[in-house]
């Protein structure tokens, strides 16, 4: 492969996507999370509840500030090294993308102070508020990023004047047809993400015998939210591939490793595509099982790849793999939720020390699931950005030198793995620290002022173990 300034710019925004999008697909879910548990906490009293959302505050909070790091980094890439996109779509994208600030990320900087820093200085009840503010916040950033992101999958409601793209309909440009499709699946792949990495973290505190209250709660409330997510993940992401089907085939036909395609089409479950030879090599399928899953029709007819002309078809080699990682990981996750509900039923949920170390070696599976999706969506679209307007090689920047382009993501790479190598590190020193233990106290009367931290004698927190 030769280095160029457009595969480079490819695989620096590569990189650094990747980076940024596993922080808010466990932020967006533990905001959540935080929210409920607050809620329990004012509605039962009850100092578990606090306790455990102090704890995974803690660890939103470091989440959230790599998050915000590594997307205003990645956002600077738009104008350095994809000008000509920029200034084609803007009049499109930029917009979806300011609401994105204006309505996301301000709703968010406005109550992640009070949530953060305002516990015993505001009424509880205005700390749930922030909580579920800031939680409302990152749905709302989830919901323009990925309207932008679909239209260019599926773009709808412009006109092209003078080579720039104008709305026509903003309605159809914001609800484009995959986005409603596209927003249901990835948040709840945002929520199962969040809910193994607290199932593996408690399962890891019971199986060290600590926090033990908080990791059965933990436990207990993650596996069910698993429990109900799980089955009705693939449920969407059937619904999503219909989608798919319909304005993209070409790709489903690289995901599904489809060279003929046809009525009756098998399901490749292994195979090595040749791009060259247009074939697959150590092919092993299921006779007719791609029409029935495709089109609910054993005698429907599905795409192939040589039904497009070869500029424009996607490369299969990675996408026919990361399509099939992410489905692996989908029934992976549903035996879980099905184990889940034997081992409740029998009694033994928290005492299966084989399920419990299995939640612990479970924690990525919801990042990896997430990546493979990405890496299936985006690297199925190609080689358009705009899909069947605007190429991938013409929305580079034209004055990009190969130098230039190798330089900076060298850069971002050495960069990137100090920042976050540390982040991580302090992220993986929280989670053995694990929450403090929080008596049940009364709520605050009316018109009582709460007591600063560390004020007087009636100290609630003991120190964690």
């Amino acid at each position: 492969m030769e280095l160029d300034p457009l595969i480079l710019s490819r695989i620096q925004f590569a990189f650094t996507i990747s980076f940024h999008i596993l922080f808010p697909s466990f932020t967006v879910g533990l905001a959540c999370w935080i929210a409920l548990l607050e809620a329990m906490w004012v509605g039962t009293g009850k100092g578990i509840y606090r306790s455990l959302s102090e704890f995974w505050t803690r660890i939103f909070a470091m989440s959230f500030g790599l998050g915000v790091v590594s997307g205003i980094v990645m956002s600077y890439q738009f104008g350095t090294n994809w000008s000509r996109w920029s200034d084609t779509v803007g009049n499109v994208l930029g917009p979806l993308i300011q609401y994105e600030v204006v309505t996301a990320f301000f709703l968010e900087a406005a109550f992640l102070g009070i949530m953060l820093f305002g516990r015993d200085r505001v009424p509880p009840a205005i700390h749930l508020m922030a909580a579920c503010l800031v939680a409302l916040g990152t749905l709302l950033s989830t919901f323009w990023i990925l309207s932008a992101n679909s239209w260019m999958n599926t773009p709808a409601g412009f006109e092209i004047r003078d080579g720039r793209y104008f709305v026509t309909d903003w309605w159809q440009v914001v609800f484009n047809p995959s986005f409603p499709y596209r927003l249901a699946h990835m948040v709840t792949a945002m929520f199962l993400t969040t809910s193994f990495v607290v199932a593996g973290i408690s399962a890891f505190y019971l199986l060290k015998r600590r926090h033990y209250d908080h990791a059965k709660l933990g436990l207990s409330m993650s596996l069910a939210l698993i429990t109900v997510l799980a089955p009705l993940q693939i449920f969407l992401g059937d619904e999503h591939g219909l989608n798919t089907l319909e304005y993209q085939p070409a790709k489903i036909a690289a995901m599904e490793g489809s060279w003929e395609g046809g009525p009756r089409a098998p399901l490749i479950l292994f195979a090595i595509p040749d791009v060259e030879a247009e074939t697959n090599h150590y092919e092993i399928a299921i006779p007719d099982l791609s029409s029935l899953i495709l089109t609910h029709d054993i005698n429907g007819s599905v795409p192939g790849l040589k039904q497009f002309p070869p500029e424009d078809r996607p490369d299969p080699s990675i996408v026919f793999w990361t399509f099939r990682v992410m489905v692996a990981i989908g029934f992976l996750m549903l035996g879980v939720a099905v184990t889940h509900l034997v081992l409740r039923f029998r009694g033994r949920l928290y005492s299966s020390e084989r399920f419990l170390r299995f939640l612990v070696a479970c924690m990525p599976i919801g990042f990896i699931a997430i990546l493979a999706g990405w890496y299936t969506t985006e690297i199925g679209r190609q080689p358009w950005v705009v899909q069947g307007y605007m190429r991938t090689a013409d929305a580079v920047t034209p004055s990009l030198t190969t130098n230039a382009a190798l330089v900076s993501l060298l850069a971002f790479v050495v960069a990137y793995t100090i920042i976050y190598g540390a982040g991580t590190y302090y992220l993986i020193r929280l989670l053995r620290i694990g929450p403090a233990h929080v008596h049940d106290m009364p709520q605050p009367r009316e018109g009582h002022r709460p007591k600063r931290p560390m004020s007087g004698t009636d100290q609630s927190i003991e120190p964690a173990e």
